[in-house]
């Protein structure tokens, strides 16, 4: 190793990649995907899978809120993490039930104390999320006198984490068509969702943290998905203080991340990454020369330049 290169270690591939999770979308559940028939290119019979979109109905209390188009795993995560990321629950809050009914596809989260989002509902915005995400008006101002936890990121770590994430089993690789979640405790996930809308995938990561009372302030967040104002802002609501995702930035999304204070890095694959904000939180520990590139067999979603 040269001078330049002091201070750093090898970041080795070669070992496997660590699979044990916490909790996650499963890739062999029949429920998720579907066996479709077709033609190829060369008009020969062919067939391949797909990933299930069903319409679930999230109700709080006894109002009803929204209809998310979703793989439908993890329901009521999912119902939960929406509800705190569009601020209509407050992390002080006392759930009493979630109640889900698996024939009608709704989800009932129940609170302690009585509920209104009328004027809410009227007032949402659509946001840039595939699969139709929401956005309501006053999140953005909620973000404002957030205080992120200056967690540094190790690129020894990063590195690691990539390549577990890019070489996991997962329902992108066996049926395409969607996008993934990861969070990780430096090179360690804890937790991997996937769903059709990549809002969906981070809704039921909150969901479940909060659920299973998971602090955020030294965890990192993965996406596969575009880094929009829409993911920056669900990201600070979580209290996570680092995103990460293979794909670019929007312009609002970097804005709103520096506002923040958020560690935000996209175009992660192999050893290249672009960090925008937060950059001096990033400790280079790893001779990026000794990390592999990415295998074209593991690709996930945003392969290109910048999709």
């Amino acid at each position: 190793m040269d001078s330049s290169s002091q201070g750093r270690h090898l970041c080795r591939m070669d070992a496997p990649p660590a699979t044990t999770l916490l909790i996650r979308t499963e890739p062999g559940d029949a429920r998720l995907t579907r066996a479709v028939a077709g033609i190829d290119h060369t008009g020969s019979p062919a067939e391949g899978r797909v990933p299930e979109e069903r319409a679930l109905s999230i109700y709080l209390n006894g109002q009803e809120i929204v209809t998310a188009m979703t793989i439908g795993d993890h329901p009521e995560h999912l119902a939960v993490g929406f509800l705190l990321n569009q601020g209509m629950l407050a992390r002080e809050d006392r759930i009493t039930a979630v109640d889900f009914d698996s024939e009608l596809m709704v989800v009932v989260v129940r609170t302690g104390a009585p509920t209104n989002y009328e004027h809410k509902l009227r007032k949402r915005t659509q946001t840039s999320g595939c699969a139709q995400g929401t956005s309501f008006g006053d999140l953005m101002e909620k973000l404002e006198g957030v205080t992120l936890p200056p967690t540094p990121v190790r690129t020894s770590a990063l590195y690691r984490l990539l390549h577990t994430v890019n070489t996991m089993p997962s329902i992108y690789l066996e049926a395409g068509a969607i996008h993934g979640c990861v969070l990780a405790e430096g090179a360690t996930p804890l937790a991997y969702f996937e769903d059709v809308g990549r809002h969906n995938a981070v809704d039921k990561l909150a969901g479940w943290m909060w659920r299973a009372a998971i602090p955020a302030g030294d965890k990192l967040l993965y996406t596969t998905g575009r880094l929009t104002s829409e993911m920056v802002i669900k990201t600070v609501r979580m209290g996570i203080p680092t995103l990460v995702s293979r794909s670019g930035f929007t312009a609002w999304g970097v804005d709103l991340a520096r506002q923040a204070g958020l560690t935000l890095i996209g175009r992660a694959r192999g050893r290249r990454f672009l960090a925008v904000s937060g950059a001096g939180r990033i400790v280079f520990d790893a001779d990026p020369s000794y990390v592999a590139d990415e295998s074209a067999a593991h690709r996930r979603k945003a392969a290109g330049p910048d999709d």
